[in-house]
């Protein structure tokens, strides 16, 4: 069977003015993740990527370290969900006050938990949105594509929203049960696939091997 390869993005930047771009700690868990690849005489023959900075600057870091990787396929459906535009809206809706990249990292993270039930359960939608099981839908339609015939070993890299979406989709679990997948999701951590033309298969969740070496316990994150 053919191997397939989901990568969250490594570890971006809670708490600034812009997310949407690695740490220096990302940038090294990225290159991590690439010599272990490489340590391990891994080749992919497809790459595919969402469109997020994050995500291109993680595949580069992999692709710095384990050379002769493809250049990604984009594919809009490995974006993640916009939780300032989720949380704006619930806010607004239950008269929370929430003022966006200054709350307490716990609180932040209390507070997303409650959106995130509730743009699962379908009773929260924002202007310009996805609503959840449209979002879904589209990080299942990236998976079929992955999945093409062609390819032995196939690295996809996404955030924590599809990939749970689509692991979860493919398990057969509540929408609720999608969120708390996602909310456990570590910085470039590696969720192994195995696939043919009949079946789709996981074979494990959210590993970070490249992490937990010596001196690297603290390079496991979160958020």
């Amino acid at each position: 069977m053919a191997e397939l390869y989901l990568v969250r993005h490594a570890q971006a930047s809670f708490g600034t003015d812009d997310y949407d771009r690695l740490t220096d700690l990302g940038h090294r868990q990225a290159r991590w993740l690439g010599e272990y690849f490489a340590e391990r005489g891994m080749k992919f023959d497809r790459v595919l990527t969402g469109t997020l900075r994050r995500h291109r600057e993680t595949l580069q870091g992999i692709a710095e370290a384990c050379r002769g990787t493809p250049a990604a396929e984009i594919e809009a459906g490995l974006d993640e969900y916009s939780a300032e535009s989720l949380v704006a809206a619930y806010a607004k809706a239950n008269e929370v006050g929430y003022s966006p990249g200054h709350a307490d990292r716990r609180e932040h993270f209390r507070l997303l938990r409650e959106v995130l039930y509730a743009w699962a359960d379908g009773v929260l939608e924002a202007a310009g949105h996805l609503r959840f099981a449209d979002f879904a839908s589209g990080a299942h339609a990236a998976l079929e594509s992955a999945r093409r015939p062609g390819a032995a070993r196939v690295l996809v890299v996404s955030s924590g929203g599809p990939i749970s979406a689509l692991l979860g989709t493919l398990m057969g679990v509540a929408p609720r049960k999608m969120i708390d997948l996602n909310l456990q999701a570590r910085n470039s951590g590696v969720s192994e696939l195995r696939f043919n033309e009949r079946a789709l298969h996981l074979v494990s969740f959210n590993n970070v091997p490249h992490l937990d070496r010596p001196g690297r316990s603290e390079s496991i994150t979160y958020s």
